[in-house]
């Protein structure tokens, strides 16, 4: 499946894109909102699987509304496991570390962060996990699921339509690193994609990409590692990063990486 063959619809905020695999289809929805958050829905047979869910308020309602011809079987809360209030009935599915990670790790420092930044606007109420699931198959609504854990959450294989759900990949824009050991993990994990020679990489906060932009994500977290190895301050590792890839978004994600690399 090319990335670019799907139906457009627009929304009043966000917007859909729409792949037709026949027996199954993916609804990438794009939300439009401050953090460029995507979810992904698995519809087949009138029944649904999401993968993440919206964090802010009218995405939810938007989202929501977009569903109502739908069985919705579950939820996949992954890394984003703020915007509680979406879909409060339907089952919530995470790996233990993914609810450590939400409830009391990385992730719920994000959602304290994001909830101080966005105000009323973002709902911060967590999803109650109600299925703690492992690694390996899994179905869920007729759609057969793979799930891979990862250090703060989990990855979804999905085998029927040979892609992947990770948390970012985004081949033109900055990402969170948190140093040269996460880049090198990242790296390892997207050559492991190639490997694999899935057809669509899905993330979310980027429209689905494909192996072709995992490779050029390869050589970004490379030259990545070399700048922040000879940069003497965060500041001037920003502003070289800046100069290489003055087109490239996500300017807060750089501004992170740099205090990760540059701690001190």
């Amino acid at each position: 499946m090319n990335k670019n063959t799907c139906t457009n619809i627009k929304l009043n905020k966000g917007e859909m894109n729409i792949y037709d695999f026949g027996n199954i289809k993916l609804h990438a929805y794009k939300t439009n909102d401050f953090i460029d958050d995507e979810v992904f829905i698995l519809e087949k047979n009138g029944k649904a699987v999401l993968i993440e869910s919206p964090c802010f308020f009218d995405n939810n309602l938007e989202l929501t509304d977009y569903l109502k011809d739908v069985e919705v079987e579950g939820l996949l809360i992954a890394y984003h496991g703020a915007g509680g209030s979406f879909l409060p009935d339907a089952p919530k599915y995470a790996t233990p570390n993914a609810k450590q990670y939400t409830e009391q790790g990385g992730g719920k420092a994000l959602i304290d962060n994001f909830s101080n930044i966005f105000g009323q606007a973002f709902d911060s109420s967590v999803h109650k996990i109600d299925n703690l699931i492992s690694k390996g198959p899994l179905n869920i609504g007729g759609i057969d699921l793979v799930i891979k854990t990862t250090a703060d959450a989990f990855d979804v294989e999905i085998p029927e339509i040979n892609a992947v759900y990770t948390h970012m990949l985004g081949h033109d824009c900055h990402s969170i690193v948190a140093g040269t050991a996460h880049a090198d993990a990242l790296i390892a994990e997207l050559r492991d994609y190639i490997a694999k020679g899935y057809s669509l990489i899905l993330t979310s906060h980027y429209t689905p990409e494909d192996l072709k932009d995992a490779e050029i994500k390869i050589a970004y977290l490379e030259n990545l590692k070399k700048l922040a190895a000879a940069s003497a301050n965060a500041e001037s590792f920003k502003a070289e990063m800046q100069k290489q890839y003055p087109a490239y978004s996500g300017q807060n994600y750089l501004d992170m990486t740099a205090g990760f690399f540059f701690n001190n």
